[in-house]
């Protein structure tokens, strides 16, 4: 994959700092973390661009899932195959209740994706960044 550029570094960082103003603790929004995905079709990780934990995490390389909240991944050039069709099933495989996907086009459009029953995500949401970032995260997360 060719390193992120200066539009997702941003785009990180605003996601990041909105985050932090919402009351949740720094270390629990981690960026470039390596997560564990266990699973029949997957026994390896995914360094996801921002998650969200419900707890500090311990030191290490990769991290377990299961007090994972939130994934959000960045799409950058030749990643989106990858971001929007091998990583929502990997995710919604192993157990991750929210994963947000952030286009790179004119609006910076954010799918917001929600685990179901079936293992599977539902599309909770479509919406600009710039929308997404005036909203209180409580709207789509659960609470701090």
């Amino acid at each position: 994959m060719p390193r992120p550029d200066s539009e997702h570094a941003a785009i990180a960082s605003r996601l990041f700092a909105r985050l932090l103003l919402a009351g949740w603790p720094a270390d629990q929004i981690l960026q470039a973390v390596g997560i564990r995905l266990p699973g029949a079709d997957v026994d390896g990780g995914r360094i996801p661009d921002l998650t969200l934990w419900a707890g500090v995490q311990p030191r290490s390389v990769w991290l377990d899932v299961s007090e994972l909240l939130l994934v959000i991944e960045i799409v950058s050039p030749g990643s989106a195959a990858t971001d929007e069709v091998i990583k929502v099933r990997e995710y919604a495989a192993a157990g991750i209740e929210r994963y947000w996907l952030v286009e790179r086009d004119a609006a910076q459009t954010v799918t917001m994706h929600v685990l179901g029953p079936d293992h599977t995500y539902d599309v909770a949401a479509k919406m600009p960044l710039a929308w997404l970032l005036r909203t209180s995260p409580a709207d789509h997360l659960p609470a701090v």
